[in-house]
């Protein structure tokens, strides 16, 4: 096709052509049959027969029926999913369209006016029922164990406030009320670091989430580029062709002028508010914190706009494949060009460790060095942080695990071969540096980090966990029969299948829970904001330093 993707719609069409994308026109429930129905073909089908799924017809548990669609695991549920976003016919074209966009960024362009605001919600409507937040039809990600819908392709646009450069992130956004989304902006440094800069000033975070975008714009908001690279810039070198921002009707603010639903507002940063449980990459519940809050201002889309979400939770997901992919060509020029290193082949992050825990190189040693080189390069680009981080030889696949322990058990010496070292930021979602809810405060109110670092661990639970990340026994129940009755491919589900608890779950987290499923977690939203938490004089998020 001639061109880029002019938006995510014409996207899901191309995809349809391709025969990768599954429409299902029954109802389904986005609070209790969405997710686990889209779930079965990542416990039980090859990664060669996933496909982005579009649900045409959505209610919710309290009977609404949505005027919505919600398409689901449309940028990342296969690698040939990815490579159709991004028009590669293969993964060394994808290496290179990736090296291009970010060696040569080609910076978006304002137009006057955009598809995205074709409609406008402003004021009053966004508080009533059945308005804001109400009109979209959020899903429920784990049902039976997350406390609300959480947003989870939303694109989070923020601008540095001293510098101007934008950044976009895909965070999670608990919906809390019509008007008022939470916001975990984990240990990213994009948002985190502009609300800083924001409260030294004494002003809100102005924010835009885009949703419904174009596949450069999605893999792009989760690349962890540095902090001086415009992102929208870099979506426009993907596309090979610059990308059209219009203005926010509320915030100062551009956005992808075509998306398909921007919801505008502001953070304070006066206060945080507690958000979570919610199912998460690692494959356990992320449990309360305290974390940012966005007051909504602002309510734009296009006519019959199209709701798009990733489904993470549990590896393998759409989450770790587009984390996998993308963090892997991050890795491959950052050591390739920006590092000098030559005999770089290939990286690989391994999609079980939910394409965060294992990394490994496979390069043609030109220099004695260029092992010791690459892996503590890697280890240096916290962003893109992994936990252990293997260089092998060129003959050595490095996505075959058969092949990646034959090399460590005869390549190698561990007395000297081996070095665990500091990371700089711990990621605060991996549950084996301190016991959840025990010894130390996580989030952005906390006083300290636990210690984590990068090589080797055993890797058994010492305590008791949250639970497993995936929806309960009796919803994927459900979902395999409505699997069945639409005579979709038969699944070989791998164990584990379905959530359950672990010993760290307590009767508030499973109460929220079971609001989340009845569609009232509004009820939870509330009690949050009760238990909203004041910001005292000097206190920052934890890992940050404020000057101010």
């Amino acid at each position: 096709m001639a061109g880029y993707y002019p938006d995510f719609r014409s996207y899901l069409e191309h995809l349809d052509s391709q025969g990768l994308l599954q429409r299902i026109r029954r109802p389904i429930n986005k609070d209790t049959e969405m997710h686990p129905l889209v779930r079965i073909q990542f416990r039980g089908l090859p990664e060669s027969a996933r496909k982005g799924f579009l649900f045409d017809q959505v209610i919710d548990s309290q009977g609404k029926r949505y005027d919505i669609p919600v398409a689901v695991g449309c940028i990342a549920a296969s690698k040939q999913v990815y490579l159709v976003g991004m028009q590669c016919r293969d993964e060394e074209e994808l290496t290179r369209c990736w090296t291009r966009a970010q060696v040569e960024p080609i910076p978006a362009v304002l137009v006057s006016g955009g598809l995205a605001q074709e409609v406008v919600h402003q004021g009053k409507d966004l508080s009533l029922p059945g308005g804001g937040m109400d009109m979209i039809p959020v899903p429920v990600s784990t049902p039976g164990l997350d406390n609300a819908p959480y947003i989870t392709a939303g694109h989070w646009i923020t601008k540095d406030p001293e510098t101007g450069i934008r950044n976009v992130g895909n965070y999670r956004g608990m919906i809390k009320s019509t008007n008022r989304i939470g916001c975990y902006a984990g240990s990213s440094k994009g948002l985190t670091d502009h609300w800083l800069k924001c409260r030294k000033q004494r002003i809100p975070l102005q924010v835009a989430i885009a949703i419904g975008v174009t596949p450069n714009v999605a893999c792009t908001a989760i690349a962890k580029l540095p902090m001086d690279v415009d992102e929208l810039a870099v979506a426009g070198g993907l596309a090979g062709e610059p990308l059209e921002v219009v203005r926010c009707k509320t915030v100062d603010l551009e956005v992808p002028a075509h998306t398909e639903i921007v919801i505008e507002g502001v953070i304070s940063t006066d206060a945080l508010e507690y958000e979570a449980p919610f199912g998460e990459f690692t494959g356990y519940m992320g449990l309360k914190e305290l974390m940012y809050y966005m007051d909504v201002t602002c309510i734009t889309h296009r006519r019959n706009p199209t709701y798009m979400a990733f489904l993470s939770q549990f590896p393998p997901s759409e989450s770790s494949k587009i984390r996998q992919i993308t963090w892997e060509r991050i890795l491959y020029k950052y050591l390739a060009v920006d590092e000098g290193i030559k005999g770089v082949q290939e990286v690989a992050l391994h999609e079980p460790t939910g394409s965060w825990g294992l990394c490994v190189i496979r390069l043609a040693k030109q220099k004695q060095d260029d092992a010791w080189r690459a892996l503590q390069g890697v280890a240096r680009r916290t962003t893109v942080g992994c936990k252990m981080v293997i260089a092998v030889d060129e003959d050595v696949d490095c996505r075959d695990p058969d092949a990646i322990n034959w090399a460590l058990s005869f390549h190698m010496q561990p007395y000297r071969d081996l070095q665990v070292v500091d990371c700089e930021k711990p990621m605060l979602l991996d549950y084996s540096t301190a016991p959840p809810g025990q010894g130390v405060m996580r989030g952005p109110a906390a006083e300290q980090e636990p210690r984590s670092t990068c090589l080797l661990l055993d890797a058994t639970r010492k305590w008791a966990y949250p639970p497993v990340s995936l929806p309960r026994r009796e919803f994927m129940e459900r979902a395999l029969e409505i699997w069945r009755e639409e005579k979709l491919p038969e699944p070989d589900l791998k164990e584990p299948w379905f959530g359950y608890p672990l010993g760290c779950w307590n009767q508030e987290d499973e109460g929220e829970a079971q609001l989340a499923v009845r569609g009232e977690h509004y009820i939870t939203g509330e009690k949050m904001r009760q238990s909203r938490h004041p910001l005292g004089q000097g206190e920052v998020p934890k890992g940050s330093a404020d000057s101010g």
